[in-house]
């Protein structure tokens, strides 16, 4: 029923480096979250905002909804993209997510 002397002993006060050391671990998988996957969504996302930006008329897209088409017409947010002829449907231009065929400027035709 007594506590034993070596249980009741106050054990001694934690050390500044040893709080440090607890928290090392969680700084780890943190910096390894970064690298391995907010950098690279970040990098992704602006390549993404790059290739929207650059769109032109007669260019072939490919949208989120799986359309493929060429572009018709460009506004500030949307698109008008004809993907069959005489059919224009309008997208966001965010919706945009890969190129088919980049049209080529009309000197490198010749």
């Amino acid at each position: 029923m007594f506590v034993t002397p070596a249980f009741a002993q106050a054990a001694g006060a934690p050390t500044g480096m040893s709080s440090i050391a607890s928290f090392a671990p969680l700084i780890l998988i943190f910096v390894i979250m970064y690298f391995l996957m907010i950098r690279p969504q970040q990098k992704r996302m602006k390549e993404h905002r790059a290739m929207v930006q650059a769109l032109k008329k007669g260019d072939e897209v490919v949208t989120q909804g799986g359309l493929i088409g060429k572009i018709a017409a460009l506004r500030d947010e949307e698109i008008e993209v004809e993907i069959a002829s005489g059919v224009k449907v309008r997208v966001v231009r965010s919706s945009v997510t890969g190129l088919v065929n980049r049209t080529q400027p009309a000197a490198a035709n010749s």
